[in-house]
């Protein structure tokens, strides 16, 4: 009996092990099946394929535009550029309660969102949640072009300065896709693009929410820059810097887009490609 019992104990051994191999090597086999479908996605993606080329971004960037920003930029090769070798002057010696504040330039364009955030600040819920949903105003020069091909299918977004899921937290800050001091003309890629080989707006704005979801503090300033008197900012100037030193950047994302020619005079767009 004791020897049946033994057999049997160490037939049981010998399935595991085999059982426990074939389940790895089909581990293994999903492990490559799915990271080569994320793959695949990733470059199917319109953000991932279509940022704009460099010929495109430095368009925006004539003599004016260079004096706002800074002669020290360098193109990233992914859609925008490094200012100041991705430092800033922003100050984060500060002990007063978060805030957020828009300024208009003298012309009344959205031209600067300053603020000072912490976890608190965070918004997770959606727009239509916390009635800031979208609306039907129009920031200037939004003279909206579908049924675009080889990249985004649409040419412009409402382009915030302070991100709704930034700020959306602060009481009384107006987070709505409707405050004309916060909101401008910007395209759809300069506004969405979201990952490491596109780098738009909201690229930049996953490392501030990363930040404070790990409990950091913040200091977060967008600067539309425009040309002259348009009503079209030619990109954003984006900076942030957080207490503790972990984070720190310092970009311009051009506002261009791979399909697209934009007078930034009007915001008339001419399809391309």
């Amino acid at each position: 009996m004791r020897f049946v019992k033994r057999v049997g104990g160490f037939l049981a051994i010998i399935l595991g092990i085999g059982l426990w191999g074939a389940y790895y090597k089909q581990s293994k086999a999903d492990l490559h099946y799915y990271t080569k479908r994320i793959e695949r996605n990733y470059h199917q993606q319109p953000q991932a394929q279509s940022f704009p080329t460099k010929g495109q971004a430095d368009s925006v960037l004539s003599d004016n535009v260079r004096k706002q920003v800074g002669n020290q930029i360098v193109w990233n090769g992914y859609g925008a550029y490094v200012v100041n070798n991705n430092q800033t002057n922003l100050n984060t010696n500060i002990n007063s309660a978060p805030y957020a504040v828009n300024h208009l330039d003298s012309r009344g364009r959205a031209w600067q969102g300053d603020s000072w955030l912490n976890k608190t600040t965070r918004q997770y819920q959606n727009r239509n949640q916390t009635g800031n949903g979208v609306t039907n105003w129009k920031p200037a020069g939004f003279k909206q072009v579908y049924h675009l091909t080889n990249g985004y299918s649409h040419a412009y977004d409402r382009g915030h300065l302070l991100g709704y899921a930034l700020v959306g937290g602060i009481k009384g800050f107006n987070a709505s896709e409707s405050n004309p001091a916060n909101i401008a003309t910007q395209t759809a890629w300069a506004n969405e693009a979201n990952n490491p080989k596109s780098t738009g707006q909201n690229y930049y704005e996953g490392l501030v929410r990363q930040a404070l979801d790990e409990g950091k503090q913040v200091r977060y300033r967008v600067t539309d820059v425009y040309d002259s008197n348009n009503i079209v900012p030619s990109g954003a100037h984006i900076e942030a810097k957080s207490k503790d030193g972990s984070l720190e950047f310092n970009v311009f994302v051009p506002n261009v887009q791979n399909n697209i020619l934009i007078n930034y005079a009007t915001g008339n767009v001419k399809p391309i490609g």
